[in-house]
């Protein structure tokens, strides 16, 4: 069913979210205020979420989905949400109750190999038009009013906009939607090469709250294997950079990626980037291949992928190597076998524990079932 409801009912792509578990199990339904959310681990780092209108229920705000919708055509929201989605819409698992506000379709680099989330034709990369971003926002203000706490920009590289573009829509998101916490969005970190210090400062100024990095990997083979278009001092420049602005970080490590070969590797040149960075927020995800790996091994034929057993090997590696303040860690996305959540430093001894509980007696231990892991 590919994470889809089967009901006699119609189906409707997220657009304010209200999943509310960010541990976003694939297939896993919740009923809440007449709706049927199911959400879908997707791609590298993000959720692809559904929510289907039960009996009775009122399909406000979000946009209907046709199996014979046309992409190129590009159709208008219903009246009741005025933002134009091109699907599949990804969005990070913490994001679950934000109001999604695309200001780019795609992603900017969009060359790793592992990640197939704006491969599609459809979701090329590019800017969208400024007038229609702000009306959108001045729109929602008068639709949604202060029900809007949270809101996260996409698609996949919001931050690859100018500067002066992305401060037009934080205080027009200032001005109409006033009950506004929080703003986040992805972020590419060769795309703050661009950006000074004190221009991040300003964004941070008009709303810029947090921003979703994914560094995959501190080890530099890794990287280079993969087709990042980064570095460990790259990544790690970007991370200082947000920090120094201070904008909250949450960092994305994606287990398993480096293989049989250099899990190792992997895991400690990781922890490494993590220690010196002190990131706000930190998550694993594990490394899952939508086309069998077919892509991922033309540019390393050799790559084996790592099995249960060898992932919380590396696991335990990285964590063991952690030497952290005060980040919060979650390895709860729908692609990991262990669910982990925890502080750390204060929470490692117990992370390790559970780990190394589970690797010496994973029957005992409450692995997902295979099952639940099918993204």
């Amino acid at each position: 069913m590919n994470g889809q409801v089967a009901a006699r009912t119609t189906t409707w792509h997220l657009a304010l979210g209200r999943l509310g578990d960010s541990q976003c199990t694939p297939l896993c339904a919740l009923e809440v205020e007449g709706w049927r959310s199911t959400a879908e681990g997707g791609g590298a780092h993000g959720c692809r979420v559904w929510l289907t209108a039960l009996p009775r229920s009122r399909p406000r705000l979000l946009r209907r989905s046709s199996a014979a919708h046309n992409h190129k055509e590009d159709r208008a929201l219903n009246d009741d949400l005025p933002i134009r989605y091109i699907e599949p819409v990804y969005r990070p698992p913490s994001e679950a109750d934000s109001l999604i506000l695309p200001v780019t379709d795609g992603c900017s680099w969009n060359k790793c190999s592992f990640c197939e989330m704006y491969s599609p034709p459809h979701k090329r990369f590019r800017a969208r038009d400024q007038a229609e971003v702000l009306t959108s926002i001045r729109l929602c203000g008068e639709r949604l009013g202060d029900s809007v706490r949270r809101v996260f920009l996409a698609d996949g590289d919001a931050l690859a906009l100018p500067t002066r573009s992305l401060m037009g829509y934080l205080s027009a998101i200032r001005q109409h939607l006033s009950a506004v916490r929080r703003v986040s969005s992805y972020c590419l970190a060769r795309n703050l090469r661009k950006k000074s210090l004190q221009e991040l400062r300003e964004l941070r100024d008009l709303g810029l709250e947090r921003v979703y990095l994914g560094a995959e990997s501190g080890d530099d083979t890794v990287l280079a294997r993969v087709n990042k278009g980064e570095t460990f001092e790259s990544t790690r420049e970007a991370l200082d950079k947000l920090g120094a602005a201070g904008i909250r970080r949450s960092v994305m490590i994606l287990n398993g990626l480096g293989g049989v070969a250099l899990s190792r590797l992997h895991a400690e040149n990781s922890a490494r980037l993590i220690n010196a960075t002190q990131p706000e927020y930190l998550s694993t995800l594990v490394v899952m291949l939508a086309d069998g790996g077919a892509r991922y091994r033309e540019r390393w034929p050799d790559w084996q992928p790592l099995g249960q057993d060898g992932l919380l090997a590396e696991m335990e590696m990285f964590l063991s190597a952690l030497e952290l303040r005060r980040t919060i860690f979650r390895a709860d996305h729908a692609s990991n076998w262990l669910v982990l959540k925890g502080t750390l430093g204060a929470d490692k001894a117990r992370l390790l524990q559970q780990v190394r509980a589970a690797i010496t007696r994973p029957e005992a231990a409450p692995l997902r079932a295979a099952w639940m892991r099918g993204l």
